[in-house]
């Protein structure tokens, strides 16, 4: 399910990035997500779960700093104990943006699936707290997330790994890496499951950023590739065997730069 519904509040936006955004010469997409979290008034919480590095909650905690935010922590959560820190859910609850880093997305799901942290992220989301996550943390924002799969353009029976996600949408599926690791055979086979969902192929340094009516706009130096299987005519993916080539038929897909917009409710794609 996606962030619950709460009477008179609207959701807070949902950001998933590409990977790889700018952080030094051009940091647009992370100004932009300190400025819809306050400025100098945001108070924004990292959860560098995915990352096995040491340092990274510590240089995207300097980051936001730089680019203007009046508050930035991280919470150092490496196991299953840590995100059900008493303190920790504190601390999120503080916050007005949340921010996912990259890195394993399993170590994200593994780790966070279930623990109050995760229900405290679903909880504020559905309050009107921003989440933004890049790489890995763009792709636990949806309910079904991408794990791995096969390169190249063709779908396939076997060509998608999923596991659940954080469920802050259900509507989409996203795929970060997007062009630079040639994941469309991946996304391909996502969607071909079922045609509620849509594929969001994320560029690196590009991102959604997906208002509380579903509707977002592109940021960032690349794209995002748009695959909308609602009029799908024919999938062989229930007939297909291990490793078969897929038929999907009327497909429509839509690639989208920065500036472009697209509503997730009515899958319409404009520009201003």
């Amino acid at each position: 399910m996606p962030s619950p519904d709460i009477k008179g509040q609207q959701r807070g936006f949902v950001i998933p990035i590409g990977g790889a955004e700018e952080k030094i010469d051009n940091p647009e997409i992370l100004k932009k997500f300190v400025e819809l979290c306050g400025g100098s008034e945001a108070d924004i919480c990292i959860v560098p779960t995915a990352s096995q590095l040491e340092d990274t909650g510590e240089r995207y905690q300097k980051l936001f700093k730089d680019l203007g935010a009046g508050n930035t922590h991280w919470l150092p959560i490496s196991d299953r104990n840590d995100a059900k820190k008493e303190e920790y859910v504190t601390q999120l609850e503080g916050c007005t943006g949340i921010f996912i880093t990259g890195g394993n997305q399993l170590r994200l799901s593994t780790i966070l699936g279930g623990t109050p942290i995760a229900q405290t992220i679903r909880k504020l989301n559905a309050q009107g707290i921003h989440v933004a996550g890049t790489s890995a943390g763009a792709a636990i924002v949806s309910q079904h997330m991408i794990t791995g799969g096969n390169t190249g353009i063709v779908p396939t029976e076997d060509g998608v790994n999923l596991a659940p996600g954080l469920g802050l949408i259900n509507t989409i599926v996203v795929d970060q890496h997007f062009n630079e690791r040639n994941r469309l055979s991946r996304l391909l086979s996502a969607v071909s499951y079922n045609p509620f969902l849509l594929g969001l192929g994320l560029d690196e340094d590009t991102a959604a950023f997906i208002d509380g009516d579903n509707e977002f706009t592109v940021v960032g130096s690349g794209a995002i590739t748009v695959i909308d299987p609602s009029d799908i005519e024919h999938s062989s993916m229930a007939e297909a065997r291990s490793g078969d080539a897929l038929t999907l038929l009327n497909l429509k897909l839509h690639i989208l730069a920065n500036g472009s917009r697209y509503n997730i409710n009515d899958r319409k794609a404009f520009i201003e």
